[in-house]
């Protein structure tokens, strides 16, 4: 038996969560359920996600088996490609870091970029994303590390970047009990890809090809 349908069996397993007792229960739910297709409540529950949402997550949801929630997601991201005959939209689904989210389409970052530009939004140091650049393509990566590549004091920028759910503790170093630093998922939905082996080549971005990031990547 595979995962999908095992999990299609818990989703669907004739647990309280049931039509009979739902109705009861709560009435609401029920009626909205009843009246909206499973692709609406899907677009609906994508739309408040601050985080990629797994297909798992959206069928229990949804109340509904893996299989049709996966079904709905392909029709929702043909059509906002424009595939079923109307216009491609202005943003798309994705799958990323195990899950879906909506994304701006990148031809219209620019316009993007501009507006959040006008936003003044808080943005990263440059201190802080050459942190998180180190710890990126070197993870898992002590602190005292990422000072001896940087060359200067990371104490309050590995903070930040902890504080904002960009970095995380992965472990300790077997030999000094140091904390180890890797990335979060959370950073994989912010890039907008699935894993670390997505990163570009960081090789060709540096002065010297021969330089100590020759070959990781970026």
């Amino acid at each position: 038996m595979t995962e999908e349908i095992v999990t299609e069996e818990i989703v669907n397993d004739g647990t309280p969560n049931d039509e009979a007792v739902e109705s009861t229960s709560n009435p609401e739910l029920a009626r909205a359920r009843a009246e909206h297709t499973l692709e609406q409540q899907l677009e609906a529950l994508l739309l408040v996600a601050d985080e990629p949402i797994s297909a798992v997550g959206l069928a229990t949801a949804a109340d509904r088996p893996v299989r049709e929630v996966r079904r709905a997601v392909e029709v929702l991201i043909t059509d906002y490609d424009g595939g079923n005959g109307g216009p491609q939209r202005g943003f798309e689904l994705r799958e990323v870091a195990g899950g879906y989210r909506f994304y701006v389409r990148e031809a219209l970052d620019p316009v993007v970029a501009d507006f959040v530009q006008q936003q003044s939004p808080s943005r990263l140091s440059q201190a802080a994303l050459e942190t998180l650049a180190v710890v990126a393509y070197r993870q898992p990566i002590s602190r005292g590390a990422i000072a001896s590549v940087r060359a200067v004091n990371v104490d309050s920028v590995v903070r930040t970047l902890v504080g904002r759910g960009l970095i995380t503790e992965v472990g300790h170093d077997s030999e000094t009990g140091a904390i180890l630093y890797g990335t979060d998922d959370s950073l994989l939905g912010h890039l907008g890809i699935a894993g670390l082996d997505e990163l570009p080549p960081i090789a060709p971005l540096l002065d010297d090809p021969k330089d100590d990031f020759d070959g990781e990547r970026f």
